[in-house]
């Protein structure tokens, strides 16, 4: 009954974003006609086109440390009555949805004591994965003032900027500054970003990929250099060979692997 009720939820809650337009434009999960393709057709389109103008682009991959896990009930609730419009019995019924869940661990045939949950939306539930996009939309506005664009299937986020290769310098500047800002506001709504495995790879073509003397940037506490290979979303995405077999002057290669898409 529970995973009827929620069903309800979600179609409800779902013809409201759609009708005022309240869904995140640049995120792909949760949405009608979207999927992991669309959120990777999009990229790799720019990343194209770039290519195409003689333009390198820096892709940055950003790992969330247990993202679903770390949503605070209380901040969630102030944003979908805010932004979202969600008030009243609607935004009633979701924090109790949310409110008095307990927690318990059993280990080495002994149990934990049961602990209430202050924070996360359930993992595996219908209707928390569309809480957790929600909770997470101006993201794509922090992105955006850095000069950078992003787009995400739930919490996989990519973040990339194209420009010249003689200004990667300048490119490499404004990733960083990038980072640091949306690091500042997922501490500030108790997310958390690891640097240590967020993922970087340039892609242009081979003249221009030359032409870049940049070895690793420093993120956060981190320095990440940037690899020949990322695995984005299940796809491949290989620096050191044609993206496309029909297109040998390109630098980087896309290889699809849809048994990674669990």
């Amino acid at each position: 009954m529970s995973k009827v009720a929620e069903r309800i939820v979600v179609e409800k809650l779902v013809s409201h974003l759609q009708e005022h337009d309240l869904l995140p434009r640049l995120q792909s999960a949760y949405r009608r006609h979207h999927s992991t393709e669309t959120a990777l057709l999009r990229v790799l389109s720019d990343i194209y086109t770039a290519a195409d103008r003689q333009d390198v682009t820096l892709l940055g991959l950003l790992d969330l440390s247990a993202a679903f896990d770390c949503v605070d009930h209380d901040i969630l609730a102030r944003r979908l009555q805010q932004s979202f419009g969600i008030c009243g019995k609607a935004l009633a019924w979701l924090q109790l949805f949310l409110h008095g869940r307990t927690q318990q661990v059993c280990y080495n045939c002994q149990l934990s004591t049961v602990v209430e949950l202050l924070f996360s939306v359930p993992q595996g539930s219908i209707l928390g994965t569309l809480l957790f996009l929600l909770y997470t939309a101006e993201l794509f506005e922090i992105i955006s003032s850095a000069g950078l664009v992003g787009h995400s299937y739930a919490n996989d986020t990519q973040v990339y900027i194209s420009a010249p290769a003689a200004s990667a310098s300048v490119s490499t500047q404004r990733f960083i500054s990038c980072v640091e800002r949306t690091d500042a506001w997922m501490r500030s709504n108790r997310l958390r970003m690891n640097a240590d495995k967020t993922q970087l790879v340039w892609l242009g073509t081979r003249q221009q990929l030359d032409k870049l003397a940049i070895t690793e940037l420093p993120l956060l506490s981190a320095s990440v250099k940037p690899s020949s290979t990322v695995l984005d979303l299940g796809v491949n995405i290989d620096g050191c060979s044609p993206w496309l077999t029909t297109s040998p002057r390109y630098a980087g290669r896309a290889c699809f692997n849809y048994a990674s898409y669990g």
